[in-house]
């Protein structure tokens, strides 16, 4: 096998002995070895390694796990080596919302087709923003971590949508979601 056959076998022993099930500290870490690897997250959130899809939900969430974002670029990071991958829109897809409470007492919690939870708050707003390689001009995100985003999908994005308020921000009236406290601006009405 040549390094890139081996590439996401022997990243994965490497990551296996890990003890702690945290999501590893990759932006601590500064590998001198950088290469571009053929992996891809495609639009709809699935991972594709040489042209395949990788079906092992264990591998996608250990390689979401070490993903970092640098400028433009994505890399999956170890301490040993940082490889660029492709990244068509966003690497996370938002695929349930979990709501509790009301009004601006109530707690939203996105989940992502990798597990993530991230609950939504002045940290992780919900913005609707511009699709890169997308009919639709505008599509709900949420920041997960560091720069990494997940688009909602169409069920989470009419989830949402029942529980919009109106409140005046900026001697503007806007439309958007409470959750821990804060508003999330969706749009001007």
């Amino acid at each position: 096998m040549s390094p890139s056959e081996d590439f996401p076998y022997s990243l994965l022993s490497q990551l296996e002995g890990v003890k702690d099930k945290s999501l590893p500290p990759v932006h601590l870490w500064h590998p001198e070895t950088r290469r571009d690897i053929d992996m891809c997250i495609k639009q709809d959130g699935s991972w594709h390694y040489m042209g395949s899809p990788i079906k092992r939900i264990r591998m996608v969430r250990l390689f979401a796990s070490i993903l970092r974002r640098d400028g433009d670029d994505y890399f999956l990071v170890t301490p040993a080596e940082k490889c660029r991958i492709l990244v068509e829109d966003v690497p996370f897809q938002g695929v349930l919302l979990e709501n509790r409470g009301t009004g601006d007492g109530q707690s939203l919690t996105i989940i992502t087709n990798t597990g993530d939870r991230i609950r939504v708050d002045q940290a992780h707003p919900i913005e609707f923003s511009q699709g890169q390689h997308s009919d639709n001009p505008h599509l709900p995100y949420v920041l997960v971590r560091q720069g990494l985003k997940a688009r909602l999908n169409r069920n989470v994005y009419y989830q949402l949508m029942e529980l919009v308020s109106e409140r005046l921000c900026n001697g503007a009236l806007w439309h958007g979601v409470w959750s821990e406290n804060h508003f999330s601006q969706l749009m001007r009405v």
